[in-house]
């Protein structure tokens, strides 16, 4: 079945449960989200009092969970998903423009793959204005020698953290982190209404006005009904994974011929023939090693290929598989001894980096002809400076049998990339109202989509979610209602 396709038939059991007694006596009134207070005594995680739910095993295999009470941790204006660069974007954008701002993200810091992800490289950032430059500036003010020289889009991933919570709290929104969204609420209108998450305080009901899904895989606008596309193909194929390292123990000046930011594009090439010639054959044809500061390097040197970014099981045994390959090429590098003597494995990332999951359905869409053609548009959010980045689908050369995908990305290559603007359409679910979506999994198809994935686009975008949401709500109208001179006034 296509992903897509079981879309329809969740919503329809998320609106049925929320209407009976999925939210319990926390009554929530879909239809002007009004909520009461409770009437009677619950459970109380942090007392140590035991919730215990029925259920039983279906005919088709499936455990049928019996409704339960769920409490209502709050309401806000704009509720976002996700505390990567886009939702960094987002969040900003409307708290500062004076919406009450929640903030759920899964890991313990905000983000993402800037820094649970260890990606120590932002990507057409440097042009930006706004909340990216801001991010930028605050790298160069207070990074390492190698971040002024790249202008803040070479960073340490711990100042990121601190820099990041920083501008967030001041900004007064609040976040929730170690926190896993698990569903979402639809009225009868069609339009969002609230969302369902799991922690250590259990399962809670969030509501809000407006809802971004920052989550990068789309995981919101699935939970809530959206159709989207993933990857090349019906077997949903997309770009590999790959896990992020730290290292230590290299003097940058014994090895300028590898350091991307010294040798250039040649760097890769010079990487990988050091380790085939040595015997160690890595995943990624085109291995990174960067200097960040004080002797501390990443790395990016692995490819997990064929893991769709919406299946737990398969991620973590990429993850697993990621780690233990990145030791070992180390461990390789460390036998050649010299300059390598002394080369180890400071960390490994929290996350492993996904280039691809869901690419959400919106009320417009970003294509390849809009990159080949550089479009402009009345209502854009974003102006993106970066071509195609396809990395390959399968082991091999390019995509490794996918013949006709090759010659498409080979043709539209061959024709080359101009600046384009992304619209405000392709940030606005097509199928739920009040939802809007930003980072790489906004309305895009595969080869577009290896342009604005990067995190320097991702940030704009969200900043332009944030405001169009709370526009909307003091215009007295949803995202998709925006004239482009209204989102322009925001």
């Amino acid at each position: 079945m296509n992903p897509s396709s079981r879309s329809t038939s969740r919503r329809r059991f998320l609106t049925t449960a929320a209407t009976g007694a999925v939210l319990g006596p926390y009554a929530l009134a879909l239809s002007g989200q009004t909520v009461a207070k409770p009437a009677g005594n619950f459970p109380n995680f942090a007392r140590g009092e035991v919730v215990r739910t029925g259920g039983e095993v279906g005919p088709d295999g499936r455990f049928v969970e019996a409704a339960r009470a769920i409490p209502l941790a709050g309401h806000s204006q704009v509720l976002v998903v996700g505390a990567g660069p886009a939702g960094i974007g987002a969040a900003l954008a409307a708290a500062r423009a004076g919406a009450k701002v929640q903030v759920i993200e899964t890991a313990g810091c905000l983000g993402g793959v800037w820094t649970a992800g260890l990606l120590t490289k932002i990507i057409d950032g440097g042009r930006k204005t706004g909340i990216m430059q801001e991010i930028l500036q605050a790298m160069v003010a207070r990074g390492s020698d190698v971040a002024k020289k790249t202008k803040g889009e070479i960073y340490d991933p711990e100042l990121m953290k601190v820099v990041l919570e920083e501008m967030c709290v001041t900004a007064g929104m609040k976040i929730q982190l170690h926190t896993q969204l698990v569903g979402a609420v639809t009225d009868k209108r069609n339009r969002l209404v609230a969302v369902i998450t799991e922690s250590k305080s259990g399962r809670q009901a969030w509501t809000a006005d407006r809802f971004i899904d920052c989550s990068g895989d789309g995981d919101l606008a699935a939970q809530a009904g959206c159709k989207f596309d993933v990857g090349i193909n019906a077997q949903c194929e997309c770009q590999p994974m790959s896990l992020m390292a730290l290292l230590t123990g290299l003097d940058a000046n014994a090895i300028p011929q590898y350091v991307r930011e010294v040798a250039g594009e040649k760097a890769k090439s010079n990487m990988v023939k050091l380790m085939r010639d040595s015997g160690i054959k890595p995943s990624y044809s085109a291995p990174t090693l960067r200097l960040l500061h004080s002797g501390i390097f990443s790395l990016m040197t692995n490819h997990e290929y064929g893991v769709p970014a919406y299946d737990a099981a398969q991620i973590s045994e990429a993850t697993i598989r990621a780690r233990r390959e990145v030791h070992q090429i180390v461990a390789d590098l460390r036998k050649l001894g010299g300059p390598w003597k002394d080369v180890a494995v400071v960390a490994t990332a929290e996350q492993i980096g996904v280039r691809e999951g869901r690419r959400i359905r919106g009320r417009a869409q970003v294509t390849v002809h809009d990159i080949v053609a550089g479009k402009k548009h009345a209502d854009a959010v974003c102006h993106v400076n970066f071509g195609f980045d396809v990395h390959n689908v399968r082991p091999g050369d390019m995509f490794s049998g996918l013949d006709e995908i090759e010659q498409e990305v080979k043709k539209y290559r061959a024709l080359g990339s101009k600046p384009y603007d992304i619209p405000l359409g392709a940030l606005i679910a097509a199928d739920v109202d009040g939802l809007m979506m930003a980072g790489r999994c906004i309305s895009g198809d595969f080869i577009a989509h290896s342009s604005y994935r990067v995190t320097g686009n991702s940030v704009p975008m969200g900043e332009a979610a944030g405001r169009a949401s709370v526009a909307s709500l003091r215009l007295g109208k949803l995202p998709h209602e925006l004239s482009a001179p209204e989102l322009k006034a925001t």
